[in-house]
Order: structure tokens, then C-alpha cells, then sequence
């Protein structure tokens, strides 16, 4: 009894210690974690305190971004053609705390204080705002939400679920017209409009700009008064772009986005993938957005914090860089000129008698050794009431038809291809093919290649179409050529070699490429080798001349020459002549038939009186082209012939009709004459002027 008492006793001594052992390591355990607990907070609250401080202000803040001042734009000689100027802006960065009855009250004050007006609202801000006054109505309106603005079918779609919301707010947008936007409450709707400037970037913490360049009293009104307009600030660094030629260029130069539009709706995916902000300044069109990389310099970057009263406080992280400058091949001077040529030549002539149907006129040049793009110019005109509108960009956007400009490339193939032989001879006089009478405009008799192109021959041009797709011409025997698509084919090779028919790989955007017919009847062979099948830009046929002018070699044209360090004159970026392509050198002889036909039309005056007696020796070939009722005139050329350093298209699409009582080829005579003689005004080459003019 008594060893089972003593074994019991050292049992239980045994499971005291065991929890005693226990208590001691759990209390150990608790010391240390607190040990570790107040070494951390001391850690954090001494030690580490302000990279903390630091971490938590970046946590809190945002990053807002503000657009530097854009690059200008310069023509040849140094003249700005796209300048930026100082732009003192009201800008608003909702603070944290702001809320919506609150900012209409602060909308509404400031369109009240600086005197806001329609006119500093696109007409889509306007309509937006327009909805927004409606949602304002009372829910028993009829109007609320504009729903006075749905069809009854409409309106009963949209509640019975069959169209989105989107789609109904679509509708009622297209629903309003500048009539609701002129009776509604002038007041009510500038205020709605400055809202949703407010709010655009409210969820993003970046600054929407309110009001665009206000003058001093008003910028600093708002500085003395910032506390009466919380969120509000005059931005002092803002800019906006200016074009001192006016419409000079205009859409070849493009635009670039204002302040307060900020990213373009059809261009934001790509700008924000390249790092640009919804805010941002950016180019939209033309040159402008071509360039826009090198011109639109480094953003400012600010972080923003907000104080105890959720105003936002601004920290300069980055200051903005201002972009780098560019410079032009274009001569604003002659560019200047060439505008007024076309502009004075459309008015005089178009619409009148026997051109009824002449609406437009476009032209352009370069300097055929680089490329380099000198000058080009187009307008158009409405039919009804003759207001005239600049269509430069027409050079390159639009499509024209060629007629005979297009038989020097024609006369090149068929000596290359060996269907004619250098000074072969063959009679132009009306020919029957198939029953059709074909001819010239008269019959020229005996002529070979070089004065096909002085007389501008159909039938000689028809003879080497017909041979190249394996035809030897019988009278009266049908057009026999067995395969046209591979015809038409060769020849669309041979043309590309000339630059027609593709993308010229100018400069700036939408250049259009080519129209190639698709009837591929062996009638069509003929039409292609005289210019009556496709339709190629003016500046794709001022690049042809240019290759026949540099005896085959292509260079691309081009705008952009250089560009300029931030602040100087060092070069940043520099433009190197681009050589597309050249032409066989064993053909080299074949060309020199062609600029020997070119120079013979001057010679001969079958270019025009004023070219004949031009005072410098110059290379040109005329197209005329048959579209429906009416006639489209062209002419090619270049010069001085000693040495070219010009190259020029002018298309003057249906100038007349296309009848017995046909007009005179006005490029001809009234819009390139004036204009090579400014250019040789402001380009001398004394050395070169034509013998009979001294």
C-alpha cells in the first residue's frame, strides 16, 4: 500500500514539472514575440519612420500628367509654320471630397465669373451637356432623362429591354440638333457642359482643363479667389497651336488636339499603348500626327496629395521638356504662290462654258534628285455655289486619270520588251480593229517613238500594246491577244517601275494607292497603254517625272528633313535621301528616247506656247483622258533639262468637255507656267536659262 502511495506521489511530481517546464517555454514564447513586436514598432516608429511616411504619401498619391509644349514646325528656309504659343488655362483637379451638388454649384459659378459661352464648347460637349440638363428634371417629366427625345417604338424597345442603354443614349444624341441646343437654357447648359469637363478625369486624378487661354485679369482673378472655387487653378505652362499661313497647307500640316479635348476618340488605343495620357496634346492628323513622337517632347509629371480638406497639393516630379523642332522640304513662298495659281485659276474658269463639270485642280512638285516635296496645292470647288475649299492633301489622297502622261512609260516597255525598235517608224492614221475605228486626235502621219510623244500618238502606243499581248495588227481583223490579264500585268510592272500604281511611301498618312480596273477584255490593253484604265494620284505622276528626269532613279518623296535639339540649332534627327529604286542600266538608252520625246513636246509646242518660250529648257508631256462626257488634262515635266531640279504634276480632273469643242489643257496654260517662274525666281540658275530668252 505504501509503494503504491509513493509511486503515485512521484507520478504527479512528474507532471508538475512537465507543466511547470511547459508554462516556462509558453512564457518565453510570449516574451519574445513581444520582444519582436516592440523592436519592430520601434523600428517603424523611429528608425524607419519617414520611409514609411514616404511609402504611405505614394500609396495615397496620384501621378498627374501634364503635356510640354509641342515642337514647331519650319519650311526650308526657316519660317514657322506651326508655332506654339502661351496659353494661360483654368484647370481642375477634383479634390477627394467633392460631390455632385456641389460641383454643379461650382460649375455654374465659374461659366457665370469668366463668362463662359457656347463658343468655348464643341457642338458634342454641347449635346452631352444638353442630356445631362435633362436628367436633371423632375422624374415625372416627360422630358426626364431624355426620353422626349425616343419615337414612341423607341421608347417602348428600351423598356421592354430589346435596346441597351447605350444605344438609347446614341439615339437621343442623334436626336439633337442645334436648334434644342439654341432654345435651351443658356445658363443650365454651360453649366452641365463645365461638369463634364470636371468629371472627365475625376476617377484618374489628372487635370481637366476647364477654360483655354484667358487673359491676364481673368487667371489672375482666380488666383487671389482660389478659395471661393475649390479644385480650380490657372495652369501658367499651358500652350496651344497656332498656324500663321492660315489654310496655306493646313491639311497636310494636320492639327493637333486642344487642351481640353485631349486624346482623339479614333486615335486613344494607340496613344495610350504609347504611354500617352487621356489629357494629353496630341497630333490628329497630317504631319502633325506623323511626327507627333518627335514633337510632342516629355510630359510634366506632379504627384498629388490631397490635405485635410481633400484639396489637391501639387509636387513637380519631372519637369516638362519642351519637344524638338522639325523642318520642312516645303518653300512657303512658292507653296504661297502655287496656291494663289490654282485658288485665282479654278475661280476664273470653273463652271463656266464648255467646263461645266471643272471642280477641282490640284498640283505639286519636288526636287526630283531627293524627293524632297517643294510645294503642292489643290482646291476644290461646290458646284452650286462656287465656295471654294483647300484640298492640298488631295495630291495624295485622290486619284485621278493620267491619259497620254503615261505613254513615255509606254514607248520605254515597248523598246525594253523589243515589240519596237529604237527610231522605228509606223504610219498614225485612223486603224480598224475589229470593226472599230480608232485614231489619234488627228492623223500625224510617219512618226516614230520620239515624235509619238511630241504628238502624243494613239496609234503608236496601240501598236505596241497590241504586239506586246502577241497581236500583229490586221485591218479590220478582230483584237486577238490571248491572254489580257497577264498582259495587263506586264505592262502594270513596267508602270511600277515609274512609281504608278503604288503608294509613293510619302510621309504622312491616308495616301491612297491605286484604281486598277478589273474588265479584262483585250480592249482593254489598248485603253491601259494610252492612260484610259487606271487612275493614279497627282503625286504619283510627279514621281514618274521625277524618274524620268533622274534617268531612272527613284527617290521617295518626302516632308521631313530634319529635326532640331530642344533650344537649338544641333541636329537631332536627320531625314537621309531615300533611293527607292533605278531602272535597268541596260535600258538606259531606251529612257533617253523618252526624254527626248518630252523635250521635243516643249520643243515642238505641243506642251503649250508658254512652255516653248520659257526662259529655260524644260521636259513635259500633256494627258488628256476621257472620263464619260468630259475630259481631265494633265501635264508631266520637269527641268532645266542640262541638269533638273524640279519635277511637277498638275491635274485638272474634267476641265472640259470631251467633244469637238474641247478647252485648252489649262495646266498648260495657266497654272504651270506661273508657277515654274517663281520657282526659278527663288531657285536661279542663270547658266541654264533657254538661248532665245537672253
Amino acid at each position: 500500500m505504501k509503494k503504491s502511495s509513493n509511486r503515485s506521489r512521484r507520478a504527479q511530481s512528474g507532471r508538475q514539472k512537465t507543466v511547470s517546464n511547459r508554462i516556462l517555454i509558453l512564457a518565453l514564447a510570449i516574451v519574445s514575440l513581444f520582444t519582436i513586436l516592440l523592436a519592430r514598432l520601434v523600428d517603424i516608429q523611429a528608425i524607419q519612420h519617414t520611409a514609411y511616411v514616404e511609402k504611405q504619401d505614394d500609396y495615397t498619391s496620384i501621378k498627374q500628367y501634364t503635356s510640354a509644349p509641342r515642337g514647331q514646325i519650319y519650311d526650308s528656309a526657316g519660317n514657322v509654320l506651326a508655332k506654339t504659343v502661351p496659353s494661360h488655362n483654368i484647370v481642375y483637379t477634383a479634390p477627394n471630397n467633392a460631390t455632385y451638388e456641389d460641383s454643379l454649384i461650382y460649375a455654374d459659378r465659374i461659366g457665370a465669373v469668366f463668362h463662359m459661352t457656347k463658343d468655348d464648347f464643341s457642338l458634342s460637349e454641347l449635346k452631352d451637356a444638353y442630356l445631362r440638363t435633362l436628367s436633371m428634371l423632375d422624374p415625372e417629366d416627360p422630358a426626364y432623362n431624355g426620353m422626349n427625345l425616343l419615337s414612341d417604338e423607341e421608347r417602348a424597345a428600351y423598356e421592354n429591354g430589346e435596346i441597351t442603354s447605350s444605344k438609347v443614349r446614341a439615339l437621343q444624341l442623334a436626336a439633337i440638333d442645334q436648334g434644342l441646343i439654341d432654345q435651351a437654357q443658356e445658363r443650365s447648359l454651360i453649366a452641365a457642359a463645365i461638369y463634364d469637363r470636371m468629371a472627365e478625369n475625376a476617377s484618374t486624378g489628372q487635370a481637366s482643363v476647364i477654360k483655354e487661354d484667358v487673359d491676364d485679369d481673368d487667371a489672375s482673378y482666380l488666383v487671389e479667389h482660389k478659395m471661393e472655387f475649390p479644385g480650380f487653378d490657372v495652369d501658367f505652362n499651358g500652350w496651344k497651336r497656332e498656324y500663321p499661313y492660315g489654310q496655306t497647307l493646313s491639311d497636310v500640316l494636320g492639327s493637333v488636339s486642344t487642351s481640353t479635348e485631349g486624346l482623339p476618340e479614333n486615335l486613344v488605343d494607340e496613344y495610350l499603348a504609347k504611354g500617352f495620357q487621356y489629357n494629353a496634346q496630341v497630333g490628329k492628323s497630317g504631319l502633325e500626327y506623323e511626327y507627333n513622337d518627335i514633337l510632342s517632347g516629355t510630359s510634366e509629371i506632379a504627384k498629388i496629395t490631397y490635405d485635410s480638406n481633400g484639396l489637391a497639393r501639387k509636387e513637380i516630379l519631372q519637369p516638362a521638356v519642351k519637344g524638338h523642332d522639325i523642318y520642312l522640304s516645303i518653300n512657303i513662298e512658292l507653296q504661297q504662290t502655287l496656291d494663289s495659281v490654282l485658288k485665282d485659276t479654278l475661280l476664273r474658269y470653273g463652271g463656266t462654258k464648255n467646263r461645266e463639270n471643272f471642280y477641282s485642280l490640284f498640283m505639286c512638285m519636288e526636287n526630283p534628285k531627293t524627293g524632297d516635296v517643294l510645294a503642292l496645292s489643290g482646291y476644290q470647288m461646290d458646284p452650286q455655289t462656287h465656295q471654294l475649299s483647300y484640298y492640298a492633301a488631295g495630291n495624295y489622297t485622290s486619284l485621278v486619270n493620267p491619259g497620254s502622261c503615261v505613254k513615255g512609260i509606254t514607248v520605254y516597255m515597248g523598246l525594253s520588251e523589243g515589240v519596237i525598235q529604237p527610231g522605228e517608224v509606223i504610219v498614225d492614221e485612223v486603224i480598224n480593229v475589229g470593226g472599230q475605228e480608232l485614231g489619234s486626235f488627228k492623223n500625224h502621219g510617219p512618226v516614230n517613238e520620239v515624235e509619238a510623244l511630241s504628238v502624243s500618238s494613239n496609234v503608236y502606243m496601240f501598236n505596241i500594246g497590241m504586239r506586246l499581248g502577241g497581236y500583229n495588227y490586221a485591218p479590220g481583223d478582230a483584237l486577238n491577244i490571248q491572254d489580257v490579264p497577264g498582259t495587263l500585268d506586264k505592262m502594270r510592272q513596267y508602270y511600277s517601275m515609274f512609281g504608278l500604281g503604288n503608294q509613293t511611301g510619302i510621309d504622312v498618312p491616308n495616301e491612297v494607292s491605286v484604281y486598277a480596273a478589273g474588265n479584262n477584255t483585250p480592249g482593254m490593253v489598248l485603253n491601259y497603254v494610252i492612260g484610259q484604265l487606271d487612275t493614279y494620284s497627282p503625286l504619283q505622276l510627279m514621281q514618274y517625272a521625277g524618274v524620268v528626269a533622274e534617268s531612272g532613279k527613284m527617290y521617295q518623296p518626302r516632308f521631313y528633313k530634319y529635326a532640331t535639339e530642344v533650344n537649338g540649332d544641333q541636329i537631332f534627327d536627320l531625314s537621309e535621301v531615300t533611293l527607292k529604286s533605278e531602272l535597268p542600266e541596260e535600258n538606259t538608252q531606251y529612257l533617253e528616247r523618252v526624254q527626248e520625246g518630252f523635250r521635243a513636246c516643249v520643243a515642238d509646242g505641243n506642251c503649250g506656247t508658254p512652255l516653248e518660250t520659257f526662259e529655260y529648257n524644260m521636259a513635259a508631256k500633256t494627258g488628256t483622258a476621257e472620263v464619260g462626257d468630259w475630259t481631265t488634262a494633265n501635264l508631266i515635266g520637269y527641268g532645266p533639262i542640262e541638269n533638273p531640279t524640279v519635277a511637277f504634276a498638275c491635274s485638272a480632273p474634267t476641265s472640259s468637255v470631251n467633244s469637238q469643242s474641247v478647252s485648252g489643257n489649262i495646266c498648260t496654260t495657266d497654272v504651270v507656267p506661273p508657277v515654274l517662274e517663281k520657282y526659278f525666281e527663288l531657285y536661279p540658275q542663270d547658266n541654264l536659262k533657254h538661248a532665245t530668252a537672253q
